[in-house]
């Protein structure tokens, strides 16, 4: 009896469960849901793809499904609530923040668009979340504009997840002083997140011993690899800037991506709805992000067992989109998911009201006007050389002539009838139009800062002649509004009081505001107009960009 009594405990010791597969029950699971970049869309869009009412079905669905099958879950968002939709920019996302509540989030990352109103605005707003907005890294500035140690919002929340204790840190980018308005963030002070998470997880430690597992919800960027270019560093670095086992997952926002990568984690999947999705993972550290709008719902099922978390599935579910076919027709990627009736008749009257004046027409272009991120951010287009006419054109601002950032301009206008509607998606911030004025020598010295910006800050100017050297930063200026430049002139330019306070990282100027929002000014030039020709956009030579002897169409191409 002893001998066998060994034998059996001999045999048992040599299968002992390695991972959750073979522990069965003694698994500890449990799943996140997730969601990032709202931007204002509340309501489903003109082919019924995505919208709130559905998003609130799929994820009682997968609530349910997760709890039949014995585990528990948290709903996240990585933030940008905010700003992309004029229904709900013109309400100050309420109907997003209370669509936010019917569906039951857990917490939200704050992101950089949640500060693109007065502060008034985001406080609103937090008052009517009925969850935590989680930013470690983002603190209070005294009345002499001295950084404390004080935080602006919760820097982490504590959960228990069957028995699991899960700590959720919040991160924002810190590019966020120079994406928004400054004057809506001068009380406050954005740190670098990864010099600020070591400190978090420090403070977890000492005064949350039972927590097993940090997972940060972000609003950072997650970039191949960590290959960032201009922008601020992202989720990738962070990861790799901790020790392995510190941080466990990272569910994130603000680079509007789907993170579903190719095997060994350095490029992109080339993922379409419905495919599968293996999410990043740097020095242990799981990242995943749902790309924007509520197009996908994120869904990771996790594994925790003998100290270890587990991937046991990950998925993004969409909701409700559509692929073209071969005859270019429309076709649900997956299953139709119906809108949940109490949102629909919740959500309705916000709807109602920000549709009444928006869809009606006030011109008509018979070309596109061209206002595609990628486009707008890479060279000079018709688009921008419309708003900038329309700035400078305006009876308050007269000016020579215009420079208009291109981070502000966020979408395109299809050709045919303009409504205000598309007015407000290309320009959805309310900056006010600012002028200024510099004399020639001023203006070389400002257009040699200028004009070399990348990126968001890439200037697309209307009115002016002008050849730019990307390697020595230095323009060389023809003529303004027809005439030769000269350093003893006085000229007046316009531009958004955004980068007139130093947005996207232009020289901070003097201008005259002249309270007039960008969007009023371009619908009234658009208005004026009527009709919008292809003749009378032609940029011409007009701006031209070199790379040593190269010509190239911005300074990007350096």
């Amino acid at each position: 009896m002893m001998v066998s009594a060994l034998l059996l405990a001999g045999c048992q010791s040599a299968v002992a469960p390695q991972n959750c597969a073979q522990a069965g029950d003694a698994c500890v699971r449990f799943s996140i849901l997730h969601t990032n970049d709202h931007h204002g869309r509340f309501w489903r869009n003109k082919y019924d793809e995505y919208g709130m009412a559905a998003r609130k079905t799929l994820i009682d669905e997968q609530r349910a499904q997760i709890a039949t099958a014995g585990g528990q879950s948290l709903l996240l968002s990585g933030g940008d609530i905010n700003t992309g939709v004029p229904e709900s920019d013109m309400q100050d996302a309420v109907p997003d923040f209370i669509g936010m509540n019917l569906i039951g989030y857990d917490a939200m990352a704050v992101g950089n668009h949640e500060f693109d109103n007065e502060m008034s605005v985001l406080e609103m707003q937090r008052q009517l979340a009925e969850f935590p907005m989680l930013a470690a890294n983002i603190f209070k500035r005294d009345a002499n504009r001295s950084v404390t140690a004080e935080h602006y919002f919760e820097p982490y929340r504590i959960f228990k997840l069957n028995g699991v204790t899960l700590a959720v840190v919040g991160m924002t980018t810190k590019d966020t002083a120079h994406l928004v308005h400054p004057d809506n963030v001068d009380d406050v002070y954005f740190a670098d997140p990864i010099e600020v998470m070591p400190s978090v997880l420090k403070e977890i430690r000492e005064y949350h011993p039972d927590v097993q597992l940090v997972f940060a919800l972000t609003h950072m960027g997650h970039y191949a690899d960590g290959n960032h270019g201009s922008e601020a560093p992202g989720d990738v670095k962070m990861a790799r800037a901790l020790m392995p086992g510190q941080l466990h997952g990272i569910i994130g926002g603000h680079s509007q991506n789907p993170v579903c990568m190719e095997p060994g984690g350095k490029q992109y999947a080339d993922f379409k709805p419905g495919d599968d999705c293996v999410p990043d993972r740097q020095n242990g550290t799981w990242i995943m992000q749902a790309y924007e709008w509520g197009k996908y719902v994120g869904r990771a099922d996790f594994g925790y067992f003998n100290g270890q978390l587990e991937l046991l599935n990950y998925q993004l579910i969409p909701v409700n989109l559509k692929l073209r076919d071969a005859n270019g027709e429309r076709q649900s990627a997956g299953p139709v998911i119906p809108e949940d009736p109490m949102m629909l008749q919740t959500l309705a009257p916000y709807q109602q009201t920000g549709e009444q004046l928006l869809d009606q027409r006030i011109a008509y272009s018979e070309v596109l006007l061209d206002g595609q991120r990628d486009s707008v951010r890479s060279r000079q287009t018709n688009l921008g050389y419309l708003m900038g006419e329309a700035f400078r054109n305006h009876e308050l601002v007269k000016a020579d002539f215009a420079v208009i950032n291109a981070g502000g301009v966020r979408a395109s206008i299809e050709p045919g009838v303009i409504s205000y509607r598309d007015v407000l998606t290309v320009q959805p911030f309310g900056n006010f139009v600012t002028k200024a004025t510099m004399t020639g020598s001023q203006l070389q010295i400002y257009l040699d800062q200028v004009t070399s910006l990348t990126g968001g800050g890439l200037a697309q100017l209307s009115n002016i002649k002008l050849d730019v050297d990307c390697d020595a930063r230095q323009a060389k200026i023809h003529s303004i509004g027809g005439r030769p430049f000269s350093p003893a002139e006085t000229y007046s330019f316009a531009i958004s009081g955004f980068s007139a306070a130093g947005g996207d990282g232009y020289p901070i100027i003097d201008v005259l505001n002249l309270q007039q929002t960008d969007a009023q000014v371009f619908r009234e030039y658009l208005q004026q107009k009527g009709n919008i020709v292809e003749s009378e956009l032609s940029l011409g030579n007009n701006v031209r960009y070199f790379v040593g002897k190269k010509r190239v169409n911005s300074c990007a191409e350096r």
